[in-house]
């Protein structure tokens, strides 16, 4: 599909211009688009599949209304209200008759009789009455919204075409929270509750200080900042020194997007109120949720229809400053509250707005898709996969996983005997045994069980959980691998307390190197525990191999030693290497085929190698070698806490389960190689 794209980007200082930089990396993985980032010198509409025109309510969108009305496409109403365009297209052009006419075209005679009135001066434009929208949609064969309230109102003004409700994409971005809170020379104790962007009266920046004021009072180190260029309506200093708040109010102006998204970053909650509305969908709003701050927004037009999980609406009218002093108050009180809504948050935009999302469905319904059209009247669509595109894995991703089982099969525990049964009579054996016992028997209760017809492969089989395959889950098929010269098999024998025997045959081969001896689809369940850390140049060759011979929806169980641990980070805080095995090796060991850790990951890290190698992760936790106390760390998760880091998956081991969903997704992964 060919697309011609109509927008003013980056340096443009439009939140449409940042939305359209971010949505055409996506959009042009998908189809071929030619980008118009202002009025070209001609322009052929023949080639292309379809027009996108991204209007907004500035100047700047001006040649994208021009090209709209010439050649009919696809409009995106970022909000339903263009009389400030207009407005500046007629009036700041001197052009009255012009500005009337649009008047009355859009309102009829009642709105030309009060632009007479306009034109003379005694009222200022009726912005809000006359939203200046039913010419560009009489041109037009399509009209996208971010919301079902922008939807009714293109509907109210006349369009009777296909429209889509496309959430806004959202930013994921990683950011340094607490050197931010240090450039502000904040406490990190203190709250800090910030207001983004243009910041004109309407977004309730009176209201939202004096609310403030009265949490002063009760929490004296409490602090504010305003983040924008301020309107001139909004006479911010005066309102500041008036409310005596000038030692618990900064307002920092224009920032740059890096220090603009480190400073919502910085804060614990961001006040996103406005009224009132025009429908406008906030960019600044899916930022912070994206962040996993805490948000108050007003309840009013396209923002009361996020979820009530993810952000705290304030209602617009008497009260409404009595509720912005309480619920900051909660949130400050209570932050594991406002750390919940947080991670809900994250969720809900991780799984609805990633822009490969919203680039699927843009392409979707420009192609008929019909799933994410609009329908006066309808009942709002449940939102789910779009189709055709993959959901792009952010950092924190793995969060929303946590204890959750795996939904295939439903775990059992595993009797220590039968692990220890097969350890007879091999001291040194048993004896490992017993250190790693638990991270045994969580491997075994977290791999899926399997049937006579199954086959399973245990990667740097050591024969110590290898029989519990077979005589505990039930594989009929169980096969090893070990390091060594491909095509050499060897033949091993272990017996159990009670008699037994069992035999099992290991592979030897490079799993960085060679192509795994074993056909496509071949094995039900893959076991790769402790070996990635061994791995010193391509990890991503043996979890692809690993992909390559698990049939579809086969799974992948590997553990791995935790970088990211308790006793990982005491260590290094008391200046030793953060690392469980970081040593070289004596020349003794080496000759004994001992193999030292050259990578050790953190449970975020084993989550993006599942992602990027084709698996869809269904659990991953962490936990201790051997289950034992360990009181000593406790200060380690107090340091977490206060800090704001997360606390979870913190255990000496990272367990992860996956399911093959698909080919290798990025053979090598930006965050893995240079």
């Amino acid at each position: 599909m060919r697309l011609a794209f109509f927008s003013p980007l980056p340096p443009s200082k439009s939140g449409i211009a940042d939305y359209s930089a971010a949505l055409l990396g996506p959009l042009a993985k998908q189809a071929r688009v030619d980008i118009f980032r202002e009025a070209p010198p001609q322009f052929d509409p023949s080639p292309y599949d379809g027009i996108v025109y991204q209007l907004g309510n500035n100047p700047d969108h001006s040649f994208v209304y021009d090209y709209a009305l010439k050649y009919p496409g696809t409009v995106v109403m970022h909000e339903a209200n263009l009389h400030h365009l207009i407005a500046y297209r007629t009036i700041g052009a001197d052009n009255w008759d012009a500005y009337l006419n649009e008047v009355a075209f859009d309102g009829g005679e009642k709105a030309r009789r009060f632009g007479e009135r306009v034109r003379k001066l005694e009222v200022g434009p009726d912005y809000e009455g006359v939203p200046m929208l039913r010419r560009v949609l009489a041109a037009s064969t399509g009209a996208i919204a971010h919301s079902r309230f922008v939807a009714s109102q293109l509907a109210d003004n006349g369009f009777t075409g296909r429209t889509a409700v496309i959430p806004h994409g959202v930013w994921l971005p990683e950011i340094d929270r607490l050197g931010y809170r240090h450039k502000l020379g904040v406490d990190l104790k203190a709250p800090l509750i910030g207001t983004f962007g243009h910041l004109k009266p309407y977004k309730r920046i009176a209201e939202s200080l004096r609310a403030f004021r009265r949490l002063v009072q009760l929490i004296p180190d409490a602090k504010f900042i305003l983040v924008g260029e301020p309107h001139p309506e909004l006479r911010l200093d005066d309102l500041v020194v008036r409310l005596g708040l000038e030692a618990h109010v900064r307002h920092i102006g224009y920032a740059p997007i890096d220090d603009f998204t480190g400073y919502l970053a910085a804060c614990d909650i961001v006040l996103n109120l406005r009224y009132p509305t025009v429908g406008e969908t906030s960019g600044t709003l899916h930022r912070s949720l994206g962040l996993g701050r805490a948000v108050l927004v007003s309840d009013v037009g396209a923002f009361s229809e996020y979820p009530d999980s993810i952000c705290m609406k304030v209602p617009v009218g008497p009260g409404e400053e009595d509720l912005i002093f309480e619920y900051l108050n909660l949130l400050y009180s209570q932050p594991s509250l406002a750390r919940g809504m947080g991670e809900r948050a994250r969720a809900w935009v991780e799984r609805e707005c990633p822009w490969d999302v919203v680039a699927g469905r843009y392409l979707g319904f420009l192609q008929g898709d019909s799933r994410d059209e609009f329908v006066v009247g309808a009942e709002p669509a449940v939102s789910g996969d779009p189709g055709g595109t993959e959901v792009p894995l952010q950092a924190e991703a793995y969060a929303t996983t946590l204890n959750a089982p795996p939904a295939e099969f439903t775990a059992e525990p595993v009797p220590v005997s039968a692990i220890t049964t097969w350890t007879n009579p091999q001291p040194e054996v048993a004896a490992y045994v017993d250190t790693h016992l638990t991270r045994f028997q969580r491997t075994l209760e977290l791999t899926p069980p399997g049937g006579p017809d199954d086959h399973v492969l245990e990667m740097g089989a050591y024969m110590m959980i290898t029989a519990t395959l077979k005589y505990q889950l039930g594989y009929g098929h169980v096969r090893g691998c070990y390091y060594g010269t491909p095509g050499h098999i060897d033949v091993k024998t272990i017996e159990a307390e009670d008699g037994r025997s069992f035999t099992c045959e290991i592979d030897h081969f490079d799993a960085e190197k060679h192509v795994f001896p074993y056909p496509d689809n071949h094995f039900a369940t893959v076991l790769c525990c402790e070996l990635i850390e061994h791995l010193p140049n391509d990890p991503m060759h043996t979890m692809s191999e690993i992909n390559r011979v698990l049939r579809p929806g086969g799974h992948l169980v590997l553990t791995t030693p935790n970088i990211a641990s308790l006793r990982s980070i005491a260590a290094m805080l008391n200046g030793y290497h953060p690392a469980l095995f970081p040593a070289y090796l004596h020349p003794a060991a080496i000759a004994k085929g001992e193999s030292r850790h050259h990578r050790e990951y953190t449970a975020k890290e084993v989550y993006l190698l599942f992602h990027y190698a084709g698996f869809d992760i269904t659990k991953i936790d962490s936990g201790p070698f051997k289950e034992q106390p360990r009181p000593e760390l406790a200060w380690v998760t107090h340091l977490l806490e206060q800090y704001g880091f997360p606390q979870d998956l913190r255990g000496e081991g990272v367990y992860c389960v996956g399911k093959k969903a698909g080919p290798v997704r990025d053979r090598y992964p930006d965050w893995l190689y240079s």
